[in-house]
């Protein structure tokens, strides 16, 4: 079987785009390469907006859909807000607590799937509103109604510092903040359970086949609630991530994920419809949407403004990397 043209890779396209608008960012606001002020606070956004995308695509491999990523987060985060607030639970531990949180919310709603056999898309929208009654209610009487503003140890270095404000004699680190080898991390750990572990290729093929997955002798509704676990799971890290950035746990953490959860992957060749997924096509994919985002917002456009564009210049993303593909198959055939 031919393989296509690396021009016809997706990953390939993201990278040109991404490019291409450093590039005219550049030029039009000089400030958009500025280590400060820029490139360091957007890496930090692009590692929330990764570990988001990641978080959508542990159940895109099943062709499922994930529409409680937002109040996943934000369940989460109320739980390490209160733990640290309350129970002066160090950072590393409380950020624990919050991942198990996540998973078990999402392995609930996997259950749910697979004892029901309703479609994702229903039961998480309908996790998500049950989230969203619960978070409210949980701020206004445990929290008082307002967000949780500790700080325990080790939060504001991760807040503020990068890797070069720590020297060695006379060699100092990248202006790399110090939250983004979590994100990489995450990445690296998704990458390889799809890639080389049995439960990855599994869920792989549950999602590819579901009926020939069950023949196959694959517990196929193990694989679905430990996708949605796993979903459950990054959707809090992605929440402890943005209150880090933030810094404090409020019930707004979440709100803004929907858009970028999907975004990542699909931009990056992850496939709606399962099967198959590319963690560095997310990457790319985050990447992309952060630096629309941000060069956007340098050039002063509205709230409204920015929806509007970052939705033209992704759907023509989308188009150009469906035409080269087409083309590309095209004449792969023909050869």
């Amino acid at each position: 079987m031919r393989t296509l043209p690396f021009w016809a890779n997706p990953r390939f396209g993201l990278l040109i785009v991404i490019a291409v608008l450093v590039v005219v960012f550049s030029s039009l606001r000089s400030s958009f390469l500025n280590v400060d002020l820029t490139i360091v606070p957007m890496q930090a956004d692009l590692s929330v907006f990764l570990v988001v995308g990641l978080a959508q695509l542990a159940v895109l491999s099943l062709g499922h859909m994930n529409l409680a990523v937002p109040r996943m987060a934000a369940i989460s985060a109320f739980v390490m807000g209160w733990c640290y607030q309350h129970l002066s639970v160090p950072l590393w531990p409380g950020l624990l607590i919050g991942l198990a949180v996540g998973a078990t919310v999402g392995a609930a709603a996997g259950w749910i799937i697979t004892t029901t056999r309703v479609n994702s898309f229903v039961v998480t929208l309908a996790l998500d509103f049950a989230l969203v009654g619960l978070v409210s209610l949980l701020y206004s009487g445990v929290g008082d109604g307002v967000a949780f503003n500790v700080h325990p140890a080790g939060m504001d270095s991760l807040r503020t510092d990068t890797f070069s404000d720590y020297c060695m004699g006379n060699l100092c680190g990248p202006p790399v903040p110090l939250i983004v080898p979590i994100a990489v991390l995450a990445a690296i750990v998704v990458g390889l359970l799809f890639r080389v572990s049995r439960v990855g290729r599994e869920i792989l093929m549950t999602g590819s086949n579901l009926r020939a997955a069950e023949l196959s002798g694959i517990p196929t509704s193990r694989r679905i609630i430990q996708a949605h676990a796993l979903s459950g799971l990054l959707s809090a890290l992605a929440g402890f991530l943005l209150a880090i950035n933030s810094g404090a746990f409020s019930a707004d953490i979440g709100s803004s994920f929907m858009l970028p959860s999907f975004l990542g992957p699909v931009l990056g060749g992850t496939l709606l419809s399962g099967g198959a997924v590319s963690v560095l096509g997310t990457v790319l994919g985050a990447a992309l949407t952060e630096v629309i985002r941000t060069g956007l917002n340098l050039l002063q456009f509205s709230v409204q403004q920015l929806n509007i564009y970052i939705g033209v210049v992704l759907v023509v993303a989308l188009s150009l990397d469906r035409v080269r593909q087409v083309v590309a198959e095209r004449r792969g055939s023909r050869s």
